[in-house]
């Protein structure tokens, strides 16, 4: 069958497949990890999300920090934040996962607009952002 035009656009494909997204991730672990537990499972949900169709944008893992409440008796927790660009529907495979391990205490996956997306990628490359806190010297 020959393709047509308006029936072949990439547009199109990326209707059929899913619409890719941008997505940021924030998880935090338990505290009791050690330092190879806390990269394996990291690397556990990036292979989750290369096995759905998505792709890393940027990885941030901010380490242990002060929780601003308790949560299952813990008062800190090991922060990873995630960006990457996925189709819509891999979000609720994502959930699953992250709901049924034992090793997160919290997460949220926000959806990225083109504002947010630029910000960040001023943010990594190191341009001003006009939010930085004034030094004085």
């Amino acid at each position: 069958m020959p393709c047509l035009h308006y029936l072949c656009s990439p547009l199109l494909n990326q209707q059929i497949q899913g619409i890719m997204q941008n997505y940021e991730l924030m998880v935090i672990f338990t505290p009791v990890l050690s330092e190879d537990e806390f990269k394996s499972v990291q690397k556990k949900y990036v292979d989750f999300i290369a096995a759905g169709g998505g792709k890393l944008v940027h990885s941030n893992p901010w380490g242990l920090k002060s929780l601003a409440y308790p949560i299952q008796k813990k008062t800190t927790g090991i922060y990873w934040v995630m960006e990457y660009v996925a189709p819509s529907d891999m979000n609720e495979k994502l959930k699953i996962q992250l709901l049924r391990d034992e090793q997160v205490l919290r997460h949220i996956v926000i959806k990225l607009d083109k504002y947010a997306v630029e910000y960040n990628k001023k943010k990594k490359s190191g341009v001003s952002t006009g939010t930085e806190k004034l030094v004085e010297g």
